[in-house]
């Protein structure tokens, strides 16, 4: 027997959960199909951007993802050695307001958030199935998907299939769409721990010392989000199975306030090492099909984007959908435009910070210093790294060109 939805969301994490929410909450029949029994730590994003916390407000799943772990971020602190530390910490920037109406990023487990959001579906009156696999997609006027579950094959017809699978999306793949990506620039591991008591709760720091880039980001009671940003001529320095007391022994740096006490801390889940480039489809949908979040394409980590890229494209969307009966390609066709801008600035702004913060060695160094004297005269040179706070679409074009590239390349 074939069932018939309004949408069929495959993946049932950030973006997909959070579809299905809005969606069912609007009153459309959604069925939501999750391959895991269990949201696991992958080591993904979890740091909500000022700009995503006021994307998942317009949607509604402000209370949800809050509910998940309620911890804002009030500050930021930058240690790139461009300055001394006692400067770095006098200029620390408040993130409270910057983003007018938003307390600041809203730091919270990635599981915790993917549970919150596909609970927050069913209690909307979503259908939603996990452990969930074969996976076979059908497009074109009569949309639908075939699945596995428990050993007994299920057929679903729908208006529209949505790819929310993730960064190996199997829907990609079945729609013909194509994924680009750039040139890797170096490699981002992460870690989670915990008992790192000393760290104030309130502050995350960003920084560089020999060759890493490091940040912190609290998510409460003593736990850290840690990543660092490495060489390629490093590639297996986290691996193995001591890969996590190594990743933290990196961060046993006395003169950073509260960094023994990080080294110091429990690990509290797997370390994991991606390289850090930025992927893109040139239109994220086909007809019957529609991609999200990572599955349409992700960016360089080191801006932290993944959270407040899957917030904005589950507003645009729904906004889409719920505006009109018309669910073809040109209802869709805003948000791929959309997004494709979208993500360019934002590959721009991931290029630039890892230019300026992964890459190490005295020119580098020289570099950061040359661009904070500049920068502290010039305000409107490398306006694009507030891209990641405020959104890349709340600044004016030119903050990308290839004109804003050079001006900080050669200073």
């Amino acid at each position: 027997m074939t069932e018939n939805y309004d949408l069929v969301i495959v993946g049932g994490g950030i973006a997909g959960g959070g579809l299905a929410t809005v969606m069912a909450r609007a009153g459309k029949n959604v069925l939501l199909l999750e391959k895991s029994a269990e949201f696991k730590d992958m080591v993904r994003g979890e740091w909500l951007a000022p700009r995503g916390v006021a994307e998942a407000k317009r949607t509604g799943l402000y209370d949800v993802l809050a509910g998940a772990n309620d911890h804002h971020i009030t500050y930021h602190v930058g240690y790139d050695g461009s300055a001394s530390n006692e400067e770095a910490e006098a200029g620390r920037l408040k993130l409270e307001g910057i983003v007018p109406g938003i307390p600041g990023p809203l730091s919270l487990g990635h599981p915790h958030a993917c549970q919150a959001l596909f609970d927050a579906a069913v209690a909307a009156g979503a259908t939603a199935v996990r452990n969930v696999s074969e996976v076979t997609v059908r497009t074109g006027a009569s949309p639908g998907v075939s699945y596995t579950t428990g050993g007994v094959s299920q057929t679903a017809s729908c208006r529209l299939v949505v790819g929310a699978d993730g960064r190996n999306s199997q829907v990609r793949r079945q729609l013909g769409i194509e994924l680009h990506e750039d040139t890797p620039h170096h490699l981002f591991a992460g870690l989670l721990v915990e008992g790192a008591d000393d760290w104030p709760a309130d502050t995350q720091v960003v920084g560089t010392e020999g060759d890493v880039n490091y940040f912190v980001f609290p998510q409460g009671k003593g736990r850290l989000r840690l990543y660092l940003g490495y060489g390629f001529d490093q590639k297996t320095r986290f691996s193995g199975e001591d890969g996590g007391r190594r990743f933290l022994d990196v961060f046993r740096w006395e003169q950073i306030p509260h960094m023994t006490g990080v080294a110091d801390a429990r690990i509290a889940g797997p370390c994991h090492s991606v390289p850090n480039q930025s992927t893109w489809t040139d239109s994220p949908f086909a007809e019957g099909g529609v991609l999200i979040g990572d599955a349409a394409g992700f960016n360089d980590p080191i801006i932290g984007q993944g959270l407040a890229i899957s917030m904005r494209d589950v507003r645009v969307v729904s906004d889409a959908l719920l505006a009109t009966d018309d669910w073809s390609a040109n209802t869709l066709q805003p948000y791929a435009e959309e997004r494709a801008e979208r993500m360019r600035r934002l590959r721009f702004a991931g290029s630039l910070a890892s230019m300026l913060a992964s890459e190490f060695g005295e020119e580098a160094q020289s570099r950061r210093t040359r661009f904070r004297l500049a920068s502290a005269a010039n305000r409107a040179l490398g306006m694009a790294r507030i891209a990641a706070m405020v959104g890349p679409e709340n600044l004016p074009a030119e903050a990308f060109s290839e004109q804003a590239w050079e001006a900080v390349a050669n200073v």
